[in-house]
């Protein structure tokens, strides 16, 4: 399922680029043109509401904000309260940590004294 979502938001992100790359400017961009006032004067209304691709840019820019975090709801996954350090250990040593009763360690030998 992760996967098939994962899908639909790439195709959804790839559509909205589309959408927004295929809209015409209005007044040169970043909000300089567009008439007297602070180029405001084509902003939410009716006929510019109207527009196909105004709906279809806001529809895309819904679907893609609630699949990402939807998404990143889905991922987090079921989470484990107790710490690494309270968890216990998956693998036990081969060996066991103390020496067997029936052979005990044999003591070091004295290193030779260093000739000089």
């Amino acid at each position: 399922m992760f996967t098939v979502l994962i899908v639909i938001h790439v195709l959804v992100t790839l559509a909205l680029i589309g959408v927004v790359l295929v809209q015409k400017s209005e007044g040169g961009g970043l909000g300089m043109g567009g008439g007297g006032g602070g180029g405001m004067s084509g902003f939410l209304t009716a006929r510019g509401s109207a527009n196909l691709l105004t709906r279809a840019t806001a529809g895309l820019a819904a679907a893609f904000m609630a699949l990402s975090l939807f998404l990143a709801w889905y991922s987090t996954g079921p989470r484990d309260s107790r710490s690494f350090v309270d968890r216990p250990v998956t693998s036990q040593p081969s060996t066991p940590a103390t020496p067997s009763p029936a052979s005990p360690a044999a003591p070091a030998a004295p290193a030779p004294p260093i000739a000089r």
